[in-house]
């Protein structure tokens, strides 16, 4: 019997995409516990998993993109399939960051169910776009599920305690940026 030998593309042909190639995108200003959690489930599930860092200046982020993306790398090392995880930035539309990475599925983590109104809408866009890529919805770990950069970001600039919901280094920077000292 022949042995199966197992190829994996690190950059696809121009217009192709690979199912086993997830892409989480987001903004992450800061990255959360939530965000890691998906990540590192999602990393488990596909053979590589673009963490896709947005520009978004629409979301007015605390963060430059270049700390988002050094902040996430950091972050990411940490986790038990770092070596099939990458992170990148992009400031495209989503499907076109997508399709330029050779990914064939969109993670998207829920939360709630106002969540899944939103990414189900954002989901059917993405398909009328890209019929070739699939939309995959992660449901966050129960305790995640309050947890958002929005809301953490509001506790920092009022002084409250981000601990339970950032790294230590995640914290440090978040609350450099707004002029004040980890505790």
């Amino acid at each position: 019997m022949a042995k199966l030998q197992r190829v994996t593309l690190l950059l696809m042909p121009e217009g192709r995409t690979d199912p086993r190639v997830g892409f989480y995108p987001g903004t992450f200003d800061p990255v959360t516990f939530g965000h890691l959690d998906i990540i590192d489930r999602t990393s488990a599930l596909f053979d590589r998993l673009l963490v896709g860092v947005a520009v978004n200046e629409g979301k007015h982020p605390l963060l430059t993109l270049e700390e988002r993306l050094e902040m996430m790398r950091h972050e990411v090392s940490k986790l038990p399939h770092a070596s099939r995880i990458e992170v990148l930035g992009f400031d495209t539309l989503l499907v076109d960051a997508v399709r330029k990475a050779g990914a064939g599925t969109v993670v998207r983590g829920l939360r709630s169910g106002g969540d899944f109104d939103f990414e189900s809408q954002l989901s059917g866009a993405l398909r009328r776009l890209a019929p070739e890529i699939e939309t995959v919805f992660l449901l966050s770990a129960e305790g995640h599920r309050t947890t958002a950069s929005r809301i953490v970001k509001e506790i920092a600039r009022l002084n409250g305690d981000i601990s339970s919901f950032v790294s230590e280094d995640v914290a440090s920077l978040v609350l450099s940026k707004l002029g004040r000292r980890a505790t």
